[in-house]
């Protein structure tokens, strides 16, 4: 009996509902969300982590491929070669990990930045400063801001997404 984690792929925003048929099942799932503080109070208030994909823990011996081919609003474990590509644990702690870091950091505070909005650094060694929000780096939870020196240069530093905030407008 060898009991693996493996990536589970969902129909279009149909993560939530899989996880929740999953654990009913009696599977062991991670469904990483992460929360964001959107501009439009009716928006959804936390996001997956990997849009389109969730994480069961199971005996595909045991349980057999073909459950999670058939299973309602699944598309199937994610595969190479035609064989389920098991994800390390230390993959799954490691994610665990860096999704708490973001949450307890507020979470994503990326909904409605622009180019050119003012932020502010809520963590790290430029705590309190003010930088403008330039890109949010393809592929990751970084952002890249210019943070305003004094000499009016604009320095770019790279930071993780949960360590700025949108700057109020003073009125």
């Amino acid at each position: 009996m060898s009991v693996n984690w493996y990536a589970l792929q969902s129909h279009p925003h149909k993560e939530a509902v899989l996880a929740s048929h999953l654990q009913e099942s009696g599977f062991e799932v991670f469904y990483p969300r992460l929360k964001v503080n959107p501009v439009n109070p009716r928006a959804r208030k936390v996001r997956p982590y990997f849009p389109g994909y969730l994480f069961v823990h199971v005996d595909l011996e045991t349980a057999g491929i073909s459950t999670f081919q058939w299973m309602p609003h699944a598309r199937g474990l994610v595969s190479f070669g035609g064989e389920p590509a098991a994800v390390p644990e230390s993959l799954i702690h490691a994610i665990r990990r860096r999704v708490q870091e973001i949450n307890l950091a507020g979470g994503e505070n990326l909904e409605g930045l622009k180019p050119g909005d003012e932020v502010v650094i809520e963590h790290g060694p430029f705590s309190g400063y003010e930088a403008i929000f330039d890109v949010k780096l393809p592929g990751s939870e970084r952002v890249r801001v210019l943070l305003k020196m004094l000499s009016r240069q604009q320095l770019p530093l790279e930071l993780n997404a949960g360590s700025i905030r949108k700057r109020k407008k003073s009125s």
